[in-house]
């Protein structure tokens, strides 16, 4: 038998909830314990193909912190975005669900908490040995960081995984990390070396990063504003621009690489001020998501005009 986990692809709560996933079938579903596992990453990409199309006939299929699908073949669903549901028909498909295995609830910080929650309340199961990774799921998918330079370290073995992960992940790579995570307490997962050998490389290309935004940064009224399409770029420094402009209440970054244009909006979560706007109901007027208080749009690399009103767009609607 084989389990298929496509999971949001590719950052720290995407890969822990597969971990906390894998572990709770194994010990749960009869049969499961010695299936084969495999993990498939879901990207927020242009013209990206349903969730659905790469579900397997003949698998246990489970979609995790990504966006709904109606695909017959999925049996499993866990996600906390507001935006889960943007394929047509998929909201109401979810409501009529009778399974007791699809959930969704978008006041959830991470989706791995949303999980963890649900499989004690409603399976009765529990695995202690895993809080700390729920813990700081938690933390870094809602921003529950004490500041901006928290936000930004490596130190923390959880914050360097998440790294490793986020610049470097892909099925190969996060189908060997997600095995431990479910297994091994973070610092150990942090000191193997398909981390600690990844992570030197990546430090010096966040200093890179950070320099190079603080060079091309400005504020333009509440909203710290970030255009990095010069040069391709694969990753973001999330809150390096709130440790630049601390009184900024928003982030909005517009970033490159050859497979698509991003924009990268995101609430400050340091900031003196209550929130105003709903950031995944801002970047959905242009195809994107999130949630309520990060979010993100891709569009085809070769429309960066486009995206650069939309770029205008959104800092006036965030100054509103």
């Amino acid at each position: 038998m084989e389990v298929l986990v496509a999971h949001h692809g590719y950052c720290f709560d995407g890969a822990t909830t597969a971990a906390i996933f894998t572990r709770f079938l194994r010990e749960t579903a009869p049969g499961l314990a010695r299936a084969e596992y495999s993990y498939k990453g879901l990207l927020y990409e242009p013209n990206a193909p349903p969730p659905g199309d790469k579900l397997r006939a003949g698998a246990v299929n489970a979609v995790l912190d990504y966006r709904y699908t109606t695909s017959p073949l999925l049996e499993w669903y866990f996600d906390h975005h507001v935006s889960a549901f943007q394929e047509k028909g998929s909201e109401a498909h979810f409501r009529a669900d009778a399974s007791g295995k699809k959930f969704h609830d978008g006041a959830y910080g991470s989706c791995t908490k949303l999980l963890i929650d649900v499989a004690r309340e409603r399976f009765g199961w529990t695995a202690p040995d895993l809080d700390e990774l729920v813990r700081w799921s938690d933390i870094i998918d809602a921003a529950r960081f004490p500041d901006a330079d928290v936000a930004s370290s490596f130190d923390p073995p959880a914050m360097a995984i998440a790294a490793v992960i986020s610049e470097q992940g892909d099925d190969h790579l996060c189908g060997q990390i997600i095995p431990l995570l479910a297994t091994k307490p973070l610092a150990a997962v942090a000191a193997h070396p398909l981390i600690a050998q990844r992570l030197g490389p990546i430090k010096l290309r966040h200093d890179a990063l950070a320099k190079r935004m603080g060079e091309s940064g400005e504020q333009r009224g509440d909203v710290a504003w970030f255009d990095l399409s010069d040069a391709p770029l694969d990753t973001v420094a999330k809150f390096v621009g709130y440790k630049l402009f601390p009184s900024a209440q928003y982030s909005v970054v517009l970033s490159r690489n050859p497979k698509r244009v991003k924009i990268s909006v995101g609430f400050n979560p340091w900031a003196k001020r209550p929130r105003g706007h709903n950031v995944a109901a801002l970047c959905e007027r242009y195809g994107g998501g999130g949630h309520p208080v990060v979010g993100a749009i891709s569009l085809p690399p070769h429309e960066m005009a486009r995206a650069r009103t939309a770029v205008d767009e959104i800092i006036a609607a965030l100054n509103a």
